[in-house]
């Protein structure tokens, strides 16, 4: 009987894995290729009408998603942009929202507090309301804002 041993650097999952470019198409590669395609077709038996327009459409479709992808991430950045500036008019604007404390049992109690905007920050897609008293306070917690109340001159 004979036995043999068979080297482990052989295996198939020790061996590095090439890789050439990324693994997405873009639609430079794709044009590329439907050229290469069609200058290496057989001339006595070329691509069928059908084929062609179904890879052209394939094409089409593909740069007008490119282009709606690029669209939505300049509209997404607009209305950030649009929600920082709409949010800034409430600086230095007294506002009273409703901040949870938990309790030792457990339980929630909804607190009202009052503070006056002295900054908007805008940080992980979340603006918020920096107060005078400290309290970082979210748009949604907010349910009245009005004029600041100057101090009484009264003698």
């Amino acid at each position: 009987m004979n036995n043999t041993i068979i080297d482990e650097s052989l295996y198939l999952s020790n061996i590095p894995q090439r890789t050439t470019g990324n693994s997405s198409l873009g639609k430079d590669e794709f044009l590329k290729l439907l050229i290469a395609q069609l200058q290496n077709q057989d001339p006595l038996n070329p691509m069928e009408d059908r084929e062609f327009i179904s890879q052209m459409a394939t094409f089409s479709s593909l740069e007008q998603l490119i282009n709606m992808s690029r669209m939505f991430e300049q509209f997404i950045t607009s209305q950030t942009n649009a929600a920082i500036i709409q949010s800034s008019q409430v600086i230095g604007k007294e506002i009273k929202y409703v901040e949870y404390i938990e309790k030792e049992d457990g339980t929630r109690e909804q607190v009202e507090k009052t503070g006056i905007v002295k900054a908007i920050s805008f940080k992980g897609g979340n603006i918020a309301f920096e107060l005078d008293n400290g309290d970082q306070v979210k748009p949604e917690y907010v349910f009245e804002i009005r004029e600041k109340k100057e101090p009484s001159t009264d003698k």
